[in-house]
């Protein structure tokens, strides 16, 4: 017999976006590897389906160890499927590491696609949606954290983070020390449920909002990307020949590095090097 392992989405705040697919599933379930075992069983009452003994928990803790307890189930072919507590197991939840081992293993991999709160923010954001980046949550300090707030002001790309309500005010004040506080952002609230709210705006104002009182619920923050960088002009092109040139690079080779570098023509490049040659 073959298992299969059965992804399913659940809801990120209104019951009412449980897919009939969903139900299905969770319905026929041999067994429910779940984040939380309290908040399942809650979600199996609300559909007035028994839980019985087919409640596994996996969480950010266990998920390692749990692996081997899935593998045999589906070795057995029993039919399990994985929920967290809210929206895709997954995306900065439980899963990603059970997805790898049962395809790894050989078994079948299915997906009943539901709520997303990373998508869903996005799309109410108001910014581009052509590319973008899902960073998650930050790391919380030092380093790691710097580096990575560098790397999203730098980025082209809208980015989506998650974010608690404890943290959310640091994170936003982080990002716009690096990325400027004219830089549009969404902070989306509480998505699909009573207390829902999107603020748009700049990343300054955004600090001014968050401070009007304190945060709560559960956070998603929406940067825009970073706006191209200016054109080069004839006094950086010429200061960056300069200092090839003096490095000791050929004119020719200086001429194509700078070109690269800067974006610009070589024909323009080679223009100014001219000019330079003739004041010399």
């Amino acid at each position: 017999m073959t298992g299969r392992l059965v992804l399913v989405g659940t809801p990120i705040g209104n019951l009412g976006d449980l897919s009939p697919r969903a139900v299905e599933a969770l319905t026929t379930a041999d067994t429910i590897a779940c984040e939380d075992t309290r908040r399942t069983r809650a979600l199996l009452s609300h559909l007035g389906l028994p839980a019985g003994r087919r409640l596994l928990a996996v969480h950010d803790h266990n998920e390692a160890v749990r692996v081997g307890d899935v593998l045999a189930r589906l070795d057995k072919g029993e039919r399990v499927v994985v929920v967290t507590d809210a929206g895709m197991p997954g995306i900065s939840d439980p899963g990603e590491r059970l997805v790898a081992a049962v395809a790894a293993a050989g078994h079948t991999v299915d997906v009943v696609p539901g709520p997303s709160a990373m998508i869903a923010a996005l799309v109410v954001s108001g910014l581009p949606t052509g590319r973008f980046a899902f960073e998650g949550f930050l790391p919380r300090k030092g380093a790691a954290r710097t580096k990575r707030v560098r790397e999203i002001a730098a980025d082209a790309r809208t980015t989506i983070l998650f974010e608690a309500p404890h943290r959310v005010r640091q994170t936003v004040a982080d990002l716009a020390g690096v990325a400027g506080e004219l830089r549009r952002v969404a902070v989306v609230r509480e998505l699909t449920k009573m207390h829902e709210e999107v603020w748009r705006g700049t990343l300054g104002g955004a600090v001014e909002h968050l401070a009007t009182k304190e945060p709560r619920g559960e956070y998603v923050v929406v940067l825009d990307g970073a706006p191209p960088p200016a054109p080069a002009g004839e006094d950086d092109v010429e200061a960056a020949l300069r200092a090839r040139l003096d490095a000791g690079a050929d004119k020719k080779s200086a001429i194509a590095e700078v070109a690269a570098a800067l974006g610009v023509s070589k024909r323009a490049v080679y223009d100014i090097a001219l000019s330079i040659s003739r004041r010399s």
